[in-house]
């Protein structure tokens, strides 16, 4: 299919094919007919991805402190290898979709298939939307007044932040795209409004309907004039619609405001405030959040799980109704936005005029049968007939972008497929890497016979049932870490395990650095028991983010800290036999990252491993002690490692690393070679079980048995 593309390096937008995406559970999966350019966001987005790296730097002067500090930590070349990897990812391009509803995933009841919906899908010929985030058009409204829906939804959160009365005055700063539906939803609202902006067509339009409207550039003074219109009260009400970098904005709004005014600030200006400006009035000053209540909130966008209405009675999908309903009775007109409509296959004709001041709303038209939407687009044609050790990649985030792929083509690996679940960001890595393909569906990686692995690097939670059904097709499975999230998922792995002709081998890929094999070979094999201190500083993240989820990520604790059980499992030669751990703070809960874990092994070693996520990022992000018969071990960050006590061995020194290349290459030369896993089943086993444990032992205050 056709989806439109940014480049964050080069600044392109491009037409881009990519795979069908795939209806998922508590999905809609949409065939476009038209969308909506965004002229104010997308216009910031092409500028920002035209920008040079120091424009970029400018712009977002947190980013650039990330980034010294991952300097500071990581070194340099890894830092820019970063830095460059993330501004080659594509960026999919649009949220105003409207289309007809082709398939429906389990759990969705509010849709059939042939439904006309709205969406805040993107400029591509299919989408695959969450339920909560997809609302029916009704009748009477055409699908290009219904492409407003989600953008006229921005407007209304605004106004409802600033909850306006009936016959109170309300000032609309910017007469762009959204700044002409937020004044007609005030005026529909009963309010009398005020909008001003630099462009006299916009003005014109306002205007017409039925604002008093102006324009500062031919001798209007702001302030001076909603003054003057308010008999020297000030506004009741300010909503900020413009795009600005100038702090004049946010001035005036407070200066034109009446005493105890609100501000509500929907665009983008500049936020050097005067304390004056807002002290002697007691003005309230908010910042609106894009569609509503449910925005970024992943329960109630990913899982489909609604706010009650008698708490919440406005959340981002009944606004994006209540938007429908008010261009079906006329309270809005949207139409006469509209100044351009465009074939799908012309897009820079918007793209490439996007300066341009005439422009209001373009409209994107789409095939009413698209001739290129299949799951797979073939990057490039090759013959894996006589090879061995062919891959297919099930995952396209971060780590294979990051971390995966460019091991494993410096280890000259065979990449065959690449699974994305919108195809968008799975193509764009089959690109850069040469892989053949790209899909979106996981069962052309198990059902073709010239593919020998399958590595997943997919969310957590998909882990145990994608390694369960390689296994099943016979296929030796590399999953990134963690294994599964709970024991249940393990018993279903091992009978699998059992049963299969292929291999299972986790990524615990810290085992494979030089720096820990140098400790190896010292320590020897003997059986002596040793005692361990490994430290993660793994620095904060946010709650929100998925990895936090216990249904999803599982939690840093078994989803990141298993590195160092199997670590220590590796440099103790022996098997974790119990679990002990103790979390920060007075009520702790079972998704923590501040802990401290206990592990008791066969022989009699001892362990503690220090998973912190209140550290500096400036700091060494990892640290292992090793005590031994007299003699004591010190490795910092795989940079660096120091031996006490013994002989002939005082440093190793390298650059950073963390055993990744090492593992890929060996695996792939062990899986070409027969051999399948280099961790034996019964340790990853043991790791897996281990790591669960440890939440169990937070929940029950006790030592677990493995």
């Amino acid at each position: 299919m056709k989806q439109i593309i940014q480049s964050f390096k080069t600044g392109e937008t491009i037409l881009e094919d990519v795979p069908k995406p795939q209806v998922k559970p508590g999905h809609v999966l949409i065939r476009t007919t038209k969308t909506l350019v965004s002229l104010g966001t997308e216009k910031m987005l092409v500028e920002f991805g035209k920008a040079n790296l120091l424009q970029k730097a400018k712009q977002q002067p947190d980013k650039v402190k990330e980034v010294l500090n991952k300097v500071k930590s990581d070194g340099l070349m890894p830092t820019v290898n970063a830095v460059f990897n993330k501004l080659s990812e594509p960026l999919a391009l649009g949220y105003c979709n409207v289309g007809i509803v082709e398939e429906i995933g389990k759990g969705v009841s509010e849709f059939k298939i042939g439904d006309r919906v709205a969406s805040n899908g993107a400029h591509a010929e299919f989408v695959c939307i969450p339920k909560n985030l997809v609302v029916p058009i009704p009748k009477n409204v055409t699908d290009e007044e219904a492409c407003f829906t989600v953008i006229g939804s921005i407007g209304l959160q605004g106004i409802r932040l600033l909850k306006p009365t009936f016959g109170e005055t309300v000032v609309v700063i910017g007469l762009g795209l959204i700044g002409l539906i937020t004044a007609q939803l005030l005026k529909a609202n009963g309010c009398e409004v005020i909008g001003y902006d630099l462009d006299k067509d916009k003005v014109n339009l306002a205007s017409s309907f039925g604002i008093t409207a102006f324009n500062p550039g031919e001798g209007s003074e702001p302030v001076k004039f909603v003054m003057d219109k308010t008999n020297g009260i000030g506004c009741d009400g300010v909503v900020i619609t413009a795009s600005t970098k100038s702090d004049v904005v946010i001035s005036d709004a407070a200066k034109m405001s009446r005493k105890k005014g609100k501000i509500v600030l929907v665009g983008v200006i500049g936020l050097n405030l005067s304390r004056s400006d807002f002290y002697e009035k007691e003005l309230d000053f908010q910042v609106s959040c894009s569609y509503g209540p449910g925005r970024y909130d992943s329960s109630y966008e990913n899982k489909g799980q609604d706010y009650p209405i008698a708490y919440v009675r406005w959340t981002e999908k009944r606004n994006f109704e209540a938007i429908l309903k008010a261009i079906s009775n006329k309270s809005v007109d949207v139409k006469s936005l509209i100044t351009q409509r465009v074939p799908i296959k012309d897009f820079s004709e918007i793209y490439d005029n996007m300066k341009s001041k005439e422009a209001i709303a373009s409209i994107l038209e789409y095939s009413s049968s698209p001739d290129s939407a299949t799951t797979v687009v073939v990057s490039e044609q090759r013959d894996f007939g006589n090879s061995k050790g062919v891959i297919g990649i099930v995952g396209a985030g971060n780590f294979t972008r990051m971390t995966l792929l460019p091991m494993l083509k410096k280890a000259n690996a065979e990449i065959k497929y690449i699974v994305s679940s919108k195809g968008l960001s799975g193509t764009g890595l089959a690109k850069k890497y040469g892989i053949s393909r790209s899909t979106t569906s996981y069962s052309d990686v198990l059902e073709d016979s010239e593919l020998d692995v399958v590595i997943i690097t997919t969310q957590h939670n998909l882990h145990s049932e994608m390694v369960i059904d390689g296994l099943k097709a016979n296929k030796h499975v590399f999953v990134e870490k963690p294994l599964a999230i709970n024991h249940g998922q393990l018993d279903l792995i091992e009978k699998a395990y059992n049963k299969s002709q292929g291999s299972l081998m986790v990524g615990f890929n810290r085992r494979f650095s030089p720096h820990i094999s140098k400790m190896k070979s010292l320590l020897g094999s003997s059986e002596t028991p040793i005692n361990v201190i490994a430290t993660m500083n793994a620095g904060f993240i946010p709650e929100n983010v998925w990895v936090h989820d216990m249904e999803i990520g599982g939690g840093r604790i078994i989803g990141e800290a298993c590195h160092y059980i199997d670590l220590l499992g590796y440099l103790t030669g022996s098997k974790v036999t119990s679990v002990c751990l103790n979390s920060m703070g007075k009520h702790p809960k079972e998704n923590t990252d501040n802990a401290s874990i206990l592990l008791r092994f066969e022989n009699g070693s001892n362990a503690v491993i220090n998973y912190f996520a209140n550290g500096s990022k400036s700091y060494s992000k990892e640290r292992l002690e090793v005590y031994s018969q007299e003699r004591t071990l010190i490795m910092d960050n795989f940079i660096s490692t120091k031996g006490y006590g013994f002989k002939g061995f005082g440093k190793l020194k390298t650059k950073m690393n963390k055993g990744h290349f090492s593992q890929f290459e060996n695996y792939i030369n062990s899986v070409s070679e027969g051999n399948g896993s280099l961790i034996d089943f019964e340790s990853i086993m043991n790791t897996s079980r281990a790591s669960i444990a440890a939440i169990e032992s937070l929940k029950t205050k006790s030592w677990i048995s493995v």
